[in-house]
């Protein structure tokens, strides 16, 4: 069969990478048609990567601007001459952008023959920070360019049961399922050395507008009251400064990592850690974030206050806690009363979720599902 996979964002590439993969298993012809423009770093990507095409890409370098609704308009539309040419058996369309939704929807109105999957990894503005803003022009033009859309899709796939709950009315006479974020396996020994006399935390990936910086600054001093405490940063993005100012006038320690992508330095930082931190502001619509998945990959309980999907299994699998407006001081308090053996429990309780639920077999067991009912 032949498989044409349409994306806009490197920041989805380890999705897209168990794709190909899974769908190269299956004996599938399989093409990647993705930006070559890389959205976290603001370059154009120089390298070529088996099975992908590359499409040349107008840059931008504010993430909330007329210039990248632009830009993702165009590659959408660039990208679409492509699946024109390869004429594919199954179209599997990565949203955002919702522009690919709208060409996509198209290309499905003119080629009834073709299978059209639609996978939603995020939704557009309503994740954003936005407040109201986003019910408004020209954010509900944006947002209706998918919901106009989801109607010509043979199959719906959502990355948190979240999204399948806000889109409900759009999504009742569509064949749906939840597949979760996911990462492959690592082969790294985890040898956690806990400081019984000082907490230690972790915030992992993008520092941007969407991280509650406040939150974590009263997590943070309010633990800190109680035993001394280090965050340590693995990442970057607009708002560091303000993150490391912030923790730094509460009177804990900032260590500073900058970005790592090799997973046993990560190991290693993580390794001295009691949680990581998935915090974000209360209006951006998440049910699950890719940080989680790096934690539990690397069993590394978390604090969390992301809801939905994530709340529900962090209280579920006990693998961290659950952290509201309300019961900061109710938390910290017994956060500091667990001893080196129930935090050694929420690790291994951590690393089998993301065996369960994230790992690479997890995601290859899901999209069989998803295949065998889409041609049921």
């Amino acid at each position: 069969m032949k498989v044409v996979i349409v994306t806009c964002f490197d920041t989805y590439e380890d999705r897209i990478d168990l794709l190909h993969e899974y769908f190269c298993k299956r004996g599938d012809e399989v093409t990647i048609i993705q930006s070559d423009f890389r959205h976290f770093k603001k370059s154009k990507r120089i390298e070529e990567k088996p099975g992908y095409i590359f499409v040349n890409t107008s840059t931008y370098n504010k993430n909330l601007s007329i210039a990248r609704l632009r830009s993702h308009y165009a590659y959408a539309k660039k990208a679409f001459e492509l699946v024109e040419n390869i004429k594919p058996e199954l179209l599997y369309a990565v949203i955002p952008a919702n522009s690919i939704a709208k060409f996509a929807g198209e290309y499905k109105k003119n080629n009834n023959d073709v299978k059209l999957v639609f996978d939603l990894v995020d939704l557009w503005p309503e994740t954003m920070p936005i407040g109201n803003m986003k019910y408004f022009p020209p954010f509900t033009f944006w947002r209706l360019m998918r919901d106009n859309s989801l109607k010509f899709a043979d199959f719906i796939i959502t990355e948190c049961n979240l999204y399948q709950s806000i889109l409900k009315d759009l999504l009742k006479n569509s064949k749906k399922d939840t597949v979760y974020l996911a990462k492959k396996e690592i082969k790294i020994v985890n040898n956690s050395v806990l400081n019984e006399r000082e907490f230690h935390l972790c915030y992992l990936g993008s520092i941007n507008n969407i991280i509650d910086i406040q939150q974590i600054k009263k997590f943070i001093k309010a633990l800190h009251e109680i035993k001394p405490t280090t965050l340590h940063i693995i990442g970057d993005g607009e708002n560091r400064n303000l993150l490391i100012e912030e923790i730094n006038s509460t009177g804990a320690v900032v260590k500073y990592h900058s970005k790592l992508y090799d997973a046993a330095e990560k190991q290693l930082i993580f390794d001295q850690c009691h949680f990581g931190l998935n915090i974000m502001k209360k209006d951006v619509c998440v049910g699950l974030t890719m940080k989680s998945i790096d934690y539990f990959q690397h069993g590394l309980p978390i604090i969390n206050n992301i809801q939905a999907d994530t709340a529900e299994i962090v209280e579920l699998y006990k693998i961290g806690f659950n952290l509201t407006d309300t019961n900061i001081q109710e938390l910290v308090y017994e956060i500091t009363n667990i001893d080196l053996e129930q935090f050694v429990e929420m690790r291994k309780n951590t690393k089998k979720v993301f065996n369960d639920f994230f790992s690479s077999v997890a995601f290859n067991k899901k999209m069989n599902v998803v295949i065998k009912e889409l041609y049921e």
